[in-house]
């Protein structure tokens, strides 16, 4: 991948809405999280209350049994269900995850080959949201699923200083 990475300072992300700061990361107009350039993982898919992380998963991230770790998985999830919830909000708003539960359904492998990581909102209130998620393969098997409840924060739109 192309797009640079970085971290998106605090004030410039609180500007955007949460719709226009995930489609400027899925365009590269903003640099890629650093995590995601480890989990080779992209947005690919973006609507109101819903995304698509896709990742290839590779050997370096299985664990002592010979699979796909469960963190990995439960990252992709993570990432999916939170930006559902984050396409929700205003700008000025932060969120953090507060719970994250994932059930493994059948072990990821290398052979796997490409994995999709679907976030689905449930429930955008002022100050808890809640979504779904699941992890398919290429043919469409299901591998893992999960909910997130994450806390949404008003911080306040940065001004230029001027008080505009």
């Amino acid at each position: 991948m192309n797009t640079p990475v970085g971290v998106v300072s605090k004030e410039e992300a609180l500007k955007l809405s949460g719709m226009d700061f995930l489609q400027k990361l899925k365009n590269g107009d903003l640099p890629r999280p650093p995590f995601s350039e480890t989990m080779d993982m992209i947005i690919t898919e973006l609507s109101d209350g819903f995304t698509v992380f896709t990742a290839t998963p590779d050997l370096k991230f299985y664990n002592a049994i010979g699979c796909i770790h469960g963190g990995y998985i439960s990252t992709l999830l993570d990432s999916a269900m939170a930006c559902a919830i984050q396409t929700q909000l205003s700008p000025g708003t932060a969120f953090t995850t507060l719970e994250l539960k994932v059930n493994f359904i059948r072990p990821v492998l290398v052979k796997t080959g490409a994995i999709r990581a679907e976030g689905k909102l449930i429930h955008c209130g002022r100050t808890i949201a809640t979504a779904e998620g699941k992890l398919y393969d290429e043919q469409g098997k299901l591998y893992a699923f999960g909910t997130t409840t994450c806390a949404l924060m008003p911080i306040g739109v940065p001004t230029n200083g001027s008080g505009e």
